[in-house]
């Protein structure tokens, strides 16, 4: 079932979720419900469950029409670093260049129960950082030195207080 996605200031997605101990039908629903709110954006391509107020560490992305999820997933190694121009369902219209490291070693859990071990490198290495962001409240604000927040804080305000519907827009900070 189709769960709003939470977006910035809504104090969920500032706190860190909970560690899931079961991985059960319960978890397999709550995947399934990520995946009805997530195909109902037209920009998304992942989502961590704090994102629709559910604070259990899961995680849910669909790249290629490859729809897939992860239960308690941790970086275990990254490297390198590069730029890329992110977006956020929870901090809706707003693009900001974000650096993050370029390759990543995710350890998880299926929805199987087993573990596995995922390297990832440019975007979906990007997509895995920022999900488990979510999953430990840290947003794409928390990333940015404290100027490059200001001007991103005031373009978000912008952005919610257009009259008109909102446009994609790319911030490009200092």
């Amino acid at each position: 079932m189709e769960q709003q996605i939470r977006t910035f200031g809504d104090p969920v997605l500032k706190s860190k979720a909970s560690a899931v101990t079961d991985v059960d039908g319960k978890i397999a629903r709550l995947v399934d419900d990520m995946f009805d709110s997530l195909y109902t954006t037209d920009t998304g391509c992942a989502l961590a469950a704090p994102q629709i107020g559910v604070q259990k560490q899961v995680i849910v992305w669909d790249i290629d029409d490859e729809p897939m999820a992860l239960v308690n997933p941790v970086v275990v190694e990254s490297a390198g670093e590069f730029v890329y121009t992110e977006g956020c369902l929870s901090i809706p219209e707003l693009f900001v260049d974000i650096l993050r490291p370029n390759q990543v070693l995710i350890r998880g859990i299926t929805l199987d129960g087993e573990e596995v071990e995922i390297e990832a490198d440019d975007f979906l290495g990007r997509v895995f950082q920022h999900e488990i962001d979510h999953l430990n409240g840290v947003l794409m604000f928390d990333r940015m030195t404290p100027e490059q927040r200001k001007e991103a804080m005031a373009e978000y305000r912008r952005i919610q207080e257009a009259p008109q519907a909102p446009q994609r827009r790319r911030l490009k900070l200092r």
